[in-house]
């Protein structure tokens, strides 16, 4: 399980508004889940931080052999001596990686990327077996001592080390602090509230460009951005656990006291609370023990209308990671003063986030897709091709494709939750995020191809999203359709073009 398909675990207690007992106890939208919501958001400034630190820490050098100035590579060279203008000092420098280890700085990301898709793994297996709260602080912690820890290994294997640590911290603080976010908040805002869950990653974006600008060496950047880490250490005291997950394990009098608190806060009665609680228990144990097994991850590629689903919505989350991480980095690249260039491609992203908030109950989640598909393929494409002559204009095609996959981002996460049926809802949703993962360990490599073969990284980067949005023409529009709970369902209704009628939010009917 990772972040992504934690979006629709609402775990076997989650229920519709009249049948919910966490709803019903303490509502849709309240005081206490605006405060607690607002604490979790702050995790995901180091989650921006980490992911895309390479960017200032590993930038493109410029360089000569001390002995040989005509030969960069010269195969007897005694010495590199870098331009340090604008930094003074970056992994390439401290540890040499020109020439023949210049793959080494590409591996680094690489690295930061495998880090995160173990991290969701790990830590989603342990927000389900131990609780949200306490995985997550476990997270930070981690997070915390080995993101300090790259800053100050002296060896190279072990800083990559370090920042495989940080990363899967990262990553578990991305699955449980989701999952934790979405348990609280009742039907009629969990989509909304899932999409500007990203407003504070676009925010840790946008800030990391100021630490860039005001940090210069990477040692010292390292740990700007992971000593705040301790602030979020207050996690273990100020977050309540999941009253969910506390159900779902039989904590019934914990769960009851988190209601009751959260009641309270948002001035709701709270006399029937544990009455509520043992009833609903008592209904789902029936239920459970009436339920049929799960769906597996053969069942993905078994029936042909569901394959087709799989095919196309992995393709396009392989576009999200490639192409957000890869675009985000070539950035670093470009012409111009690569702060300024940063901080755009992170204050772009939050109208792109609110517009995709618009944009998927305006025109629906096929149609959006495709559109952001399309404006960030040809923004990209277009670079290949631009003047150098004015300087601004590679930079501001590249901040069009940023925005582009900002829409990209939150809208395949809803999508894709849509798309497969109850059974292998989570399993599909979990696999085809996972395909984000792969996507971005391979984007470092493929925007490092810039200074061999400018045309290549622009080329891929825009190709692969246009492909995406002509995949998008095989899926179904899911917009205010009940969602179907069978495999068999599913292909009925594909194959007789007629979708499920009810309302976009049945998808949190209780089936989930």
């Amino acid at each position: 399980m990772n972040f992504f398909s934690e979006k629709f675990t609402m775990t076997a207690v989650a229920g519709s508004g009249k049948d919910d007992v966490v709803e019903k106890s303490i509502g849709n939208l309240g005081k206490w889940q605006i405060w607690v919501c607002l604490a979790i958001f702050l995790v995901k400034f180091p989650v921006a931080w980490h992911q895309l630190n390479i960017v200032f820490e590993a930038p493109p050098a410029e360089f000569f052999c001390a002995n040989n100035k005509t030969d960069r590579c010269f195969s007897k060279c005694s010495d590199h001596v870098f331009n340090r203008t604008i930094f003074s000092e970056t992994l390439i420098t401290q540890f040499d990686l020109v020439c023949g280890k210049s793959y080494l700085a590409h591996m680094a990301q690489l690295i930061t990327m495998l880090g995160i898709l173990f991290g969701n793994l790990t830590f989603g297996y342990l927000s389900d077996r131990y609780g949200r709260k306490n995985p997550l602080v476990w997270a930070v912690i981690l997070q915390l001592i080995s993101g300090i820890g790259a800053a100050i290994m002296p060896w190279l294997p072990l800083v990559l080390i370090m920042r495989f640590l940080s990363s899967m911290a990262t990553g578990g603080t991305m699955v449980t602090s989701f999952v934790l976010v979405m348990e609280l908040i009742g039907t009629k805002w969990r989509t909304s509230i899932g999409i500007l869950y990203q407003i504070p990653f676009d925010l840790g974006h946008l800030s990391l460009a100021l630490f860039g600008f005001l940090i210069r060496d990477w040692r010292y950047l390292q740990i700007a951005i992971s000593a705040p880490s301790m602030i979020l250490l207050a996690y273990y005291w100020i977050l309540p656990e999941s009253p969910r997950w506390l159900m779902t394990v039989g904590r019934i009098e914990e769960s009851v006291q988190v209601l009751e608190k959260a009641a309270k806060c948002n001035q709701l009665p709270t006399t029937s609370i544990r009455e509520d609680v043992n009833t609903f228990i008592q209904k789902s144990d029936v239920k459970k023990n009436n339920e049929g097994h799960g769906g597996n991850a053969m069942d993905l590629v078994r029936t042909p209308v569901i394959r087709i689903y799989t095919i196309c919505i992995c393709f396009n989350w392989l576009v999200c990671g490639l192409c957000f991480f890869g675009v985000a980095q070539y950035i670093g690249q470009l012409g111009g003063n690569i702060f300024i260039n940063v901080a755009i491609s992170g204050v772009i992203q939050i109208p792109g986030t609110f517009f995709a908030l618009w944009a998927l109950e305006a025109w629906g989640r096929r149609n959006s897709l495709i559109l952001s598909n399309v404006v960030a393929g040809l923004a990209v494409l277009l670079i290949g091709v631009a003047s150098d002559d004015p300087a601004w204009v590679k930079p501001a095609l590249s901040f069009i494709g940023i925005l582009g996959l900002a829409v990209s981002f939150p809208t395949v996460y809803i999508y894709s939750g849509e798309l497969f049926p109850t059974l292998i809802r989570n399993i599909g949703v979990g696999t085809s995020s996972m395909c984000a993962r792969i996507g971005s360990m391979a984007a470092p490599f493929i925007a490092g191809l810039a200074p061999v073969s400018p045309w290549a990284p622009t080329l891929i980067f825009g190709i692969v999203p246009l492909i995406g949005a002509v995949l998008c023409l095989k899926l179904p529009e899911t917009l205010n359709c009940r969602l179907p709970d069978t495999i068999e369902e599913a292909e009925k209704y594909a194959k007789e073009k007629k979708p499920l009628s009810g309302t976009a939010n049945e998808m949190f009917d209780g089936r989930e």
